[in-house]
């Protein structure tokens, strides 16, 4: 008996042409970490090649591979361990010790409640997290997140609060879907003369994956030297601005 319908007709992988269809079905590298591997590799062949030396040949190898990791979409290293970051993330904030950690702290003249408050409006953070262009709130405990990637790109998730505790923490993690996993938390601990140590845990997924975090700490973007200018920010922009009721 003939069928009546096309289970797959508007399949739009079957609508393009065959080489298109298996270059797709090859790709096991994510958009996100795709963007980041040919930024990154297009840096270290630029800084291998100015060094003119056989480890700066070596680093500049690298980077061609990195670029054609981002420009084919495929990880020969990824094949062999089964892994594929393009399937949709669905798991929330960052699983086990993946990805890269960040611990900072600073002491802000300003009492913990205070400190608490400014950070707690979430649409406050892009003002010292250089990096993060728009925090839209959602609800109480969600939010929208727009942050710059790399190349020009720009990268979003939604996160969602775990913890809160008025004047003493707040936890978060991103939700499934995301397009950088990750997870941190801010304490804000009593210090002398009414100040507030501000500590803060930050884990993440970098788009290019942890040789992408390597590669930008290689080139001065070290995510540990990126929270210490954005607590920095953050000391500045309250410590100059009136004291207010706690």
């Amino acid at each position: 008996m003939a069928l009546t319908t096309q289970p797959f007709a508007h399949a739009p992988e079957l609508r393009q042409p065959l080489d298109q269809v298996r270059s797709s079905l090859a790709q096991n590298v994510e958009r996100p970490e795709r963007i980041g591997s040919i930024a990154a590799g297009a840096g270290l062949v630029l800084y291998g090649l100015s060094r003119r030396s056989w480890g700066g040949l070596a680093l500049a190898l690298l980077g061609g591979a990195l670029v054609h990791r981002g420009s084919t979409g495929y990880c020969a290293v990824y094949r062999r361990l089964g892994i594929n970051s393009r399937q949709m993330n669905t798991e929330a904030g960052v699983p086990g010790n993946k990805g890269v950690k960040v611990e900072r702290a600073i002491t802000i003249a300003r009492p913990p409640q205070e400190v608490y408050r400014f950070w707690r409006n979430v649409e406050n953070l892009p003002q010292f997290f250089e990096h993060v262009e728009s925090v839209s709130e959602i609800d109480e405990r969600r939010s929208h997140w727009v942050v710059k990637g790399p190349a020009g790109t720009q990268l979003e998730w939604t996160a969602e609060i775990l913890t809160d505790r008025p004047g003493e923490l707040i936890s978060w993690e991103s939700l499934p879907g995301a397009e950088v996993q990750n997870a941190g938390s801010v304490r804000f601990e009593p210090a002398t003369g009414g100040a507030t140590e501000v500590k803060v845990t930050l884990q993440y997924q970098p788009p290019a994956g942890v040789v992408g975090a390597a590669v930008a700490k290689l080139f001065g973007e070290a995510p540990d030297q990126q929270l210490d200018d954005d607590l920095g920010r953050l000391k500045q922009l309250l410590e100059k601005q009136p004291a207010t009721a706690a």
